[in-house]
């Protein structure tokens, strides 16, 4: 049994008072099974079609026409979700219809609305009236290069009421990454903020908005809405009206919902597209919102009297996810801007406030408030909150004990992990298991998820590739522009024939958690031995002098791997030789001494994407020369030109 620290285990009261627990006693009584974890997930993974009806269930998904089977055909490639089935996914997040608040929304600058469920489904009505008046259809594409406000919400459900697909960039996004992404898929109609806050700077998004309209001349109407100026001019801008004119004319009870098959597209996603032309990725109606509502009914154990929040923008897979929280009635808080403008607490305060009970957030930004020395429970009343979510990349065994030590000791630590692909988690939380220091909780209810060693065989207790064996709901209905899906085919099945492989590199402990150690692309082999960037990254940023790293492999001559370490330090201070030798002691100490660094260099700033992961590959591409193509996809891009000749 891998040796871990235990951090938190729920009260049994606790425990059987969620909604996983009640789920597993009603399978186990009517399938026959043992009222346990490890039986309920053996079941739902050996037993799909009567676990994802059984989900259907739960979620009271309500449907047109009856489905004519769970699902037909065979593999991962030839399967097919509940055929016959007739529905409309934003049907189900409006299903609630009062006046309870649906959205929560604040700025960094001090800015809040509320929308109430009665609100929303007036303001998504009379959206979907003027999208169809201005021609949008079903199966049309509406773009949005928008911040993360009520507008955004509404937008995207009027688009899906009406059976088009709904895509969407943050503004922060420059003109070739935006015409990279919606180029692609050509949308008909463009939502866009007029501009956008950031660490208290107001940057206008007009100039940048007219852009992307000359360049995509599918574009036949352009709507802006405002954020900083409700009185912009838009007569240089082609086709433009602003939100409220757009809305104005159009008074419409009630929405009306387009009945579309299950696999119908919804979303269309990207990828990174830090190393060429984003892929676009297309998810369904049905996929989504069955395993949305799994994963945040049972997994989250979310209910009607909640405030759930995730610090996202609406680039992000996670906004998507954090809006199908209306399907469960909870209340859906927004916020838009930097999470530490004025101050560090922003966030923390916000949670007081609002009373927030599931706080999401990245695990930079844990790492980032541990760093500054938060306290945000001696600071603040976080009694209301019971659980804290982190994505983006693996939370270090220090950030789960900061979080014990400083935000709440009594609380359910979630670190989840999936991503744009399945629009997702593969791996997430459970309210009814104990959370262990740098362990993933468990796999998440039907995903055949395993760990494949060099060999292509499962292994647990040990490092292996991320792979899913059988099929699940929310894979991509495919992706645009790949009509005999031979780009989605390569994207994923083409090293393990049929069987899903993720690109991250994982270890299944023997107790069922999960400890990701990185990306396998990014998988560094020094001498022949796999070792995933996690594991340095857990060392190095427990150092109190590093403030962010980032760590690649280089090719040598004889075709091995040396290991590189780049540190941005604390203000005022240089990489020395003490600071050096520190740093290798204790990687070999925390680690192995085959994980010490060759190379350690100082630079000024990590790259990231525009959702906030660290971008290795191009860094890797820097050292060795090669060109990085596709800069738009970074958050800051200049931090890329000093990795050029820096080993």
């Amino acid at each position: 049994m891998t040796h871990a620290e235990l951090l938190w285990k729920p009260s049994d009261d606790r425990a059987r008072g969620s909604q996983m627990h009640a789920f597993m006693a009603r399978m186990a009584a009517k399938y026959g099974f043992a009222a346990d974890w490890p039986a309920l997930h053996r079941w739902s993974v050996e037993h799909r079609d009567q676990f994802w009806s059984e989900i259907w269930t739960l979620a009271a998904i309500e449907a047109e026409s009856r489905p004519t089977a769970v699902s037909t055909g065979s593999g991962m490639l030839g399967t097919r979700w509940f055929p016959g089935v007739h529905f409309n996914f934003a049907r189900h997040l409006l299903r609630f219809d009062d006046d309870q608040v649906a959205l929560a929304a604040e700025d960094e600058l001090g800015r809040t609305r509320t929308v109430t469920y009665r609100e929303l489904n007036r303001d998504v009505a009379r959206c979907a009236a003027a999208l169809r008046d201005a021609g949008v259809q079903r199966g049309d594409r509406v773009g949005a290069f928008m911040a993360n406000v009520p507008e955004t919400v509404i937008a995207m459900l009027a688009t899906a009421s009406l059976g088009a697909i709904w895509s969407s960039c943050s503004p922060d996004f420059g003109i070739q990454g935006v015409f990279d992404r919606f180029g692609q898929i050509e949308p008909k109609v463009l939502i866009a903020a007029d501009a956008y806050s950031y660490n208290g700077k107001t940057i206008d998004c007009l100039e940048r908005v007219r852009g992307i309209v000359e360049r995509i001349p599918s574009i036949q109407r352009v709507v802006i809405v405002p954020f900083m100026n409700s009185a912009q001019d838009l007569s240089q801008l082609s086709n433009a009206i602003g939100w409220q004119h757009f809305l104005a004319k159009h008074e419409a009870p009630r929405p009306t919902f387009e009945s579309v098959p299950f696999d119908h597209p919804l979303y269309i996603m990207y990828s990174s597209g830090t190393t060429g032309v984003p892929k676009c990725i297309v998810h369904g109606h049905g996929g989504t919102l069955l395993q949305h509502m799994k994963e945040l009914m049972l997994h989250t154990d979310l209910k009607r009297e909640d405030a759930i929040f995730y610090f996202t923008t609406c680039g992000w897979m996670m906004w998507n996810w954090l809006v199908s929280s209306l399907g469960v009635g909870a209340t859906v808080v927004l916020y838009e801007g930097s999470p530490t403008h004025p101050d560090p607490d922003h966030l923390w305060r916000m949670t007081q406030r609002l009373g927030i009970t599931v706080f999401g957030t990245s695990a930079k930004y844990i790492a980032a408030c541990e760093k500054l020395g938060l306290h945000p429970s001696k600071q603040h009343d976080l009694s209301k909150l019971r659980a804290v979510l982190s994505t983006g990349s693996p939370l270090t065994v220090e950030n789960f004990r900061w979080v014990y030590s400083e935000v709440k000791r009594d609380l359910q630590l979630s670190s989840i992990c999936g991503g744009t692909d399945i629009i997702s988690c593969f791996m997430l939380g459970n309210p009814m298991l104990p959370v262990y220091a740098g362990e993933i909780q468990c796999l998440g209810l039907g995903m055949d998820v395993q760990a494949f060693d060099e060999d292509g065989k499962p292994v647990i207790g040990r490092k292996g590739e991320l792979v899913c064996c059988t099929p699940f709901p929310s894979q991509p209905t495919g992706f645009w522009n790949d009509p005999d899906g031979s780009k989605y085919r390569k994207a994923y099945f083409d090293h393990y024939p049929g069987i899903w492989r993720h690109g991250d590199f994982v270890e299944i402990t023997e107790r069922g958690g999960v400890i990701v150690y990185g990306r396998s692309d990014a998988t560094l082999n020094p001498g022949g031995v796999r070792i995933g960037t996690a594991e340095i990254y857990r060392q190095v940023e427990s150092i109190e002098e590093i403030v962010d790293s980032v760590v690649v492999g280089k090719n040598t001559p004889d075709a091995d791997v040396e290991v590189c370490l780049f540190v941005v330090l604390r203000e005022g201070l240089r990489l020395d030789d003490a600071l050096i030798q520190k740093i290798k002691t204790r990687i070999a100490e925390g680690a192995t001494k085959r994980h010490v660094p060759r190379h350690i260099r100082q630079v000024t700033a990590i790259p990231y994407t525009i959702s906030g992961k660290k971008v290795e590959l191009a860094v890797q591409r820097m050292i060795h020369g090669e060109p990085v193509t596709n800069r738009d996809a970074l958050a800051n891009p200049q931090a890329l030109d000093q990795y050029a000749g820096i080993v």
